[in-house]
């Protein structure tokens, strides 16, 4: 899902210091319908428009040296939404994986989804499949996508799959830390995010990654997602180089 810019893209910022970047990104992707209501639009030309947004981010990361980005696309509150939304966003998703997919190949982009993805269309669920498979290979970045995704409900069957174990004999209960739940998250293949950003404002995490936003640095810009361009990640990425990551302890 890389967008090909008309010219060559910049650089990494000469403000911007390359040894002290994020190495994980997420992002909650908010503001799309408020973003096409304030233009007197549908709904979901917010979305058509949060696309182009989302590709020219990817890009940016590749460009810049960030090695993994996870978004929030599709909650598994998102469900409550008009169902024309709904019915329109599992379309998109589908039409964006088919035209995208070659490009991120070409570009090396590693392509994962997480959530419970057995409630979604056959034909996307396909398409998913297809586009993890054909992408597997790929480490330029880590692209997850959230998609019917809940931190609680992640975090839950974390717990129902450890259960198993140890009521299997598989597993011993003293043997669960802190590195084994880890590793029945959907995320287990990744890092922690360092860096979280919210768009358009909202000062709330939306049950987001609960578990691995632990420490996360947390932005939040009311710039609406549709808007959040190449200059508003490159302000977010100088706050986060100001912040002093402690993790709890002191220096």
């Amino acid at each position: 899902m890389i967008v090909k810019p008309s010219a060559p893209l910049e650089q990494l910022p000469s403000d911007l210091d390359c040894d002290r970047l994020p190495q994980h990104v997420a992002v909650i992707m908010d503001g799309n319908g408020r973003w096409a209501k304030e233009r007197g639009l549908p709904r979901i030309m917010g979305h058509r428009r949060g696309v182009d947004t989302l590709k020219d981010l990817l890009r940016c990361c590749k460009d810049w040296g960030i090695g993994a980005l996870t978004v929030y696309a599709f909650s598994t509150e998102n469900w409550g939404r008009p169902m024309e939304e709904v019915q329109f966003l599992m379309t998109l998703f589908e039409q964006v994986l088919r035209r995208e997919l070659a490009e991120m190949i070409a570009e090396k982009v590693r392509i994962r989804f997480v959530g419970n993805l057995t409630a979604l269309p056959a034909s996307l669920q396909r398409e998913i499949a297809r586009s993890m498979e054909d992408t597997q290979e790929n480490k330029e970045v880590q692209f997850t996508v959230a998609t019917n995704y809940g931190g609680r409900q992640e975090i839950v069957q974390a717990c129902r799959a450890i259960a198993h174990k140890v009521k299997t004999g598989e597993l011993e209960a003293d043997a669960i830390d802190e590195a084994l739940f880890e590793r029945h998250l959907y995320t287990h293949e990744l890092s922690s995010p360092d860096l979280l950003i919210r768009t358009s404002g909202e000062m709330r995490i939306s049950n987001f990654l609960l578990w691995q936003m632990a420490y996360a640095e947390i932005y939040v810009t009311s710039i609406g997602w549709p808007d959040f361009d190449r200059e508003a990640f490159h302000q977010a990425l100088l706050d986060y180089q100001k912040r002093d990551r402690r993790f709890g302890k002191v220096r």
